[in-house]
């Protein structure tokens, strides 16, 4: 029996593709058009047609993801509205939004919003490549909060992967591919039954592929022309062990290197530093891109500057075990479900993404991350006539460590001294590259009585010299840090469907969690590094300038504006040999109700409530107000209210489905992720409201092998109101101070896709077909901050394939092409670091009127350089499949 049932569901998956895209060989095998009855969901962990379930579901078979050139996580997004995917700093450091909610970016501390399952097995960490997972069944994207039965962190919905199961049946299939760019890539994977009892299957792939950048390397040593390449291998082996007719084991092994260059940047507005940039950098080049006339934004461009190399490495891998034993005599069935997950990553990258050497991260070890986690989950599901039922436990054990440093190049203290003397008249000197002294000296900041301009600093002119007591900033490794986080979390849920009549059901999920996280961390500072800062700071006690001036000049303290610079996180004495040791508990009960009314069968309308839940958890950065270290990295846990009400309507013969739902989101202590130019801070935003309205559409067209799936997403994700003191830290105001009331980033108004898909034979032994897919977005954000200069505008994405094959499929030759239109867009957009400046801090400037009024931003005074990770260009290629 326990055999059959997974022949059965092998075939089962095999019509879901068909029935989602008309694109498998199966459609063209039956007689009858496929029906919409053919599109099995487990969105409620257990097999349901698509339109019984009272969820917002997006199902996409592996027909529908290759014919779309979905190979990673951020390709998805193309077939999904509502959903947009990003990258930053490393292809490790990648974010899932859905309806405009959702944060991770680059803190390990903060756990996703939109939960990745694969197979059953949570991942933490969102750096998912779906090439790197052999054959796919099908993906699920379940859209607003999932936590009744996929737990914490899915407050903002679960894409759910399901990979092909091994058969008894054997077979091999390959895959060769060669594009542009130096693309090229293979995979192999073979099935079969090992004995009567034990099929296997065995997945082998390699990719490599040139980078999207182009690479001014300035002053070196970096020698590569190009970034964000991709040079990874990946196996994954299954056996699947049917000992008795009711018991069903399934076992899983993967491992994946990847050892790449990611990821520089482009500028996308220069400001004013340039010039200092390009002084550093000559004769080796500008240093970055020259800045246009009225600083305003620059033209599009590939070309990235960057005098270091950005070596990222990411060795991922796990094992797991799912167990199913059915017990006929009451109709149930216990699923147990084990893994173990190891993953770490470690990089190389150029902080200041110029041509010129101030500021970097080596790659030796001391800057990376890493997740290891041990999870068990057992599930007892069973049905009657009446009530379907399901109550289960999981618990889990999770490691998370960050290694940390920074490393001053040769020309740090020359840039430091440019920005500090940058407002320095001609008449004085101006701008100089060797006067960061006059600002560091313990004993005063000699400012001159006589000989020019009252209040000016002679030192920066040569009258005077800075002072051999004055420090500087020491070539070389200014710190490193480590931070380690242990988690527990124990969870008991239950999640039941009672059939109240034959056409009205009700819905009720619930799920207690306990949660516990407690965190070490150890900043330290090398050598001398934190003498400068410490000596601005001493020479704000007159009880400390015990020199007498200079005749003809006073000792003054050290302006307050220039301790900004002087005491950033990475030069501040305040960390040198700082121990941090926090803990936490906390509890959440979280759930759901829904119900659903069944006119006929071809319209059901449904209602829904539902809370998610978001851990608490610690920013592992180091994170300061002014110039001191925050006492705690602590961040409040996320919790969301989510209302919906949809109708799901089957139409044309069961041929079509058409599904519309309204949204109405709230989210409280919304943890948003910012880069505030030095450092990534989590900050709980009090408020954030996301309503709007889902449609999806299939129709399988009475044109023999024409099929189209499509959808659109209305979204109106906005912030609450809120002031200073509503932060947990109010001196982080300022930089967020855009936000309330504001359209949330990340949150474009309106989100639509379509595919259209034709495959069919075309006799004389030949089958062909194409596949054209688009997603189109209007404008939003890009920046956690919302400043005006991440404001990414509306842009269409078209993906497309052509194929050509043996009618048995023992070969298929496909021409593709992503981004066909040459679409030129911005992933995110940032802020570049110590590149000028955006937003003020002084109450005295916050913006009277115009459309940011009340805010610390003028554009007038915006002398910020902004810079942007890029979406792909277009690539196109070649792929060979055969399969025996």
């Amino acid at each position: 029996m326990r055999r059959n049932l997974q022949l059965r569901t092998t075939v089962s998956a095999a019509v879901i593709g068909a029935a989602v895209m008309g694109f498998a060989s199966v459609a063209a095998a039956q007689e009858a058009p496929a029906s919409v009855d053919d599109i099995i969901v487990t969105a409620q962990k257990r097999e349901q047609s698509l339109q019984d379930v009272p969820i917002v579901v997006t199902t996409l078979s592996q027909e529908v993801l290759d014919g779309a050139g979905v190979q990673d996580i951020k390709d998805l997004q193309i077939l999904t509205p509502g959903m947009t995917v990003t990258s930053t700093q490393s292809e490790a450091s990648t974010t899932v939004r859905i309806r405009g909610a959702g944060t991770v970016g680059d803190n390990p501390g903060l756990e996703s919003s939109v939960g990745v399952v694969i197979d059953g097995v949570y991942r933490s960490r969102n750096s998912v490549g779906f090439g790197d997972l052999g054959e796919l069944s099908r993906i699920e994207v379940l859209k607003g909060p999932q936590g009744t039965l996929f737990g914490k962190n899915t407050s903002a919905g679960v894409i759910n992967i399901i990979t092909e199961r091994p058969s008894f049946d054997p077979s091999i299939s390959g895959e060769l591919t060669g594009g542009n760019f130096g693309a090229i890539g293979g995979s192999v994977s073979v099935t079969g039954g090992l004995t009567d009892q034990i099929a296997g299957r065995l997945f082998v792939a390699h990719r490599e592929r040139d980078g999207f950048y182009d690479v001014n390397n300035g002053d070196g040593p970096n020698t590569r022309k190009d970034d964000q390449n991709q040079d990874y291998w990946t196996t994954r082996g299954q056996l699947l062990i049917l000992p008795s007719d009711d018991v069903s084991v399934r076992l899983i092994a993967d491992y994946t290197k990847r050892e790449e260059y990611c990821c520089v940047a482009v500028q996308t507005r220069v400001g004013p530093t340039q010039a200092f940039i390009a002084a550093l950098t000559a004769p080796n080049g500008p240093g970055q891109r020259p800045p246009v006339a009225g600083f305003g934004t620059v033209p599009f461009s590939r070309l990235a500057y960057s005098n270091r190399e950005t070596p990222q490495e990411i060795e991922d891998m796990g094992l797991s075990a799912e167990a199913t034993i059915d017990f006929p005599s009451i109709n149930a069935t216990l699923t147990s479900q084990t893994s173990w997950r190891d993953w770490s990553f470690q990089q190389g990258m150029d902080t200041d993404y110029t041509g010129a050497d101030i500021l970097y991260r080596a790659n030796d070890g001391s800057n990376g991350y890493g997740v290891d986690n041990l999870t068990q989950e057992f599930r007892l599901a069973g049905t009657s006539d009446k009530l379907d039922w399901l109550v289960g436990l999981f618990a889990t054990k999770e490691g998370v460590y960050r290694d940390d440093s920074y490393v001053y190049g040769s020309d740090y203290n020359a840039f430091a001294s440019l920005l500090l003397t940058a407002s320095l008249p001609a008449a004085v000197g101006g701008p100089s590259p060797s006067r960061l002294g006059c600002f560091t000296n313990p004993n005063g900041f000699l400012v001159g009585t006589a000989g020019a301009a009252a209040g000016q600093p002679l030192c920066v002119i040569g009258a005077v010299p800075p002072s051999a007591a004055a420090p500087t900033f020491g070539v070389g490794k200014a710190y490193e840090d480590h931070y380690s986080q242990r988690s527990e979390s124990v969870a008991v849920f239950t999640n039941n469907t009672y059939r109240v009549t034959e056409a009205f059901d009700i819905n009720l999920g619930l799920r207690y969690t306990y949660d516990s996280k407690r965190l070490l961390g150890i900043q330290d500072n090398l050598g001398t590094n934190g003498a400068a800062c410490g000596g601005a700071l001493a020479n704000q006690n007159p009880a400390n300038r015990t020199v007498s001036p200079i005749p003809g000049t006073a000792n003054v303290a050290t302006p307050a504006a220039a301790l900004g610079l002087l005491c950033l996180p990475w030069s501040n004495p305040q960390y040198d040999g700082r121990r941090i040791q926090e803990k936490f508990s906390d509890t959440d009960l979280s759930g759901t109700i829904k119900a659903s009314y069944r006119f006929n069968p071809s319209i059901m309308v449904y209602g829904s409530y539902a809370r998610g839940y978001k851990g608490a958890g610690y920013n592992m950065d180091r994170v300061q107000t002014g110039v001191t270290p925050d006492a705690s990295l602590f961040f409040k846990a996320e919790t969301v209210d989510s209302y919906e009400a949809g109708v799901k309507t089957t139409l044309f013969d069961r041929t079509m489905l058409l599904n519309v739902t309204y949204f109405d989101q709230k989210f409280e202590n919304f943890q948003l992720n910012t880069f505030l130019g030095t450092a990534f801070v989590v900050e709980s935003i009090p408020e954030l409201t996301s309503r709007g309205v889902d449609a999806d559409m299939v129709w399988f067209t009475p044109v023999e092998g024409l099929s189209f799936q499509g959808g659109v997403t209305y979204t109106d994700a906005k912030y609450g109101q809120f002031g200073a003191g509503d932060l947990s830290s109010p001196g982080r105001f300022p930089q967020l101070s855009l936000l309330p009331g504001a359209r949330a980033s990340f949150a474009p108004e309106w989100s639509l896709t379509g595919a259209l898909a034709f495959d069919r034979e075309l006799g004389g032994g030949l089958r062909g077909g194409f596949n054209l897919s688009a997603k189109y977005s209007t404008e939003y954000n890009t920046g956690s901050d919302l400043l005006p200069y991440k404001n990414q505008d509306a842009f269409t994405v078209v993906n497309g394939r052509v194929s050509i094959g043996s009618a048995d499929e023992r070969w298929t030759l496909e021409v593709w092409g992503q981004n066909l239109l040459e679409e030129e867009y911005t992933q995110v957009g940032f802020s570049a670091p110590l590149q000028g400046t955006a937003i003020a801090t002084n109450p005295a400037v916050i913006t009277p009127s115009g459309p940011y009024a009340g805010t610390y931003y003028n554009p007038a005074t915006d002398t910020a350089t902004y810079n942007a990770y890029l979406g792909a260009p277009r690539t196109y290629g070649v792929t060979l499949k055969v399969k025996y």
